[in-house]
């Protein structure tokens, strides 16, 4: 869980997750393109490469190998756990 919350630290990082949920199944360059244009972040390839490692590291984000070219997906699934664990109800008065 403390990879989550980690991963979850940076604003770039929910960025990508704001997009692959939006769109899941994109490519790197397609991820690349889409901070640049819909967010003014013009980070290179490499570092987002990173940021997608952290988010898969955390279980955020999986992958997919098809030919060259690789699929990146979002994983609502550890955030589920956090809820599980911590469920949001009413509050008594």
């Amino acid at each position: 869980m403390v990879t989550v919350y980690r991963a979850l630290d940076d604003e770039t990082r929910r960025v990508v997750l704001d997009e692959l949920a939006a769109r899941d199944g994109q490519t790197l360059f397609e991820i690349c393109s889409v901070l640049a244009t819909r967010h003014g972040l013009g980070l290179t390839r490499q570092a987002i490469s990173q940021h997608l490692g952290v988010l898969e590291a955390a279980g955020l984000v999986v992958t997919e190998k098809r030919g060259r070219s690789k699929y990146h997906y979002f994983n609502p699934e550890p955030l589920a756990e956090i809820a599980r664990r911590w469920p949001l109800g009413e509050k008594e008065q």
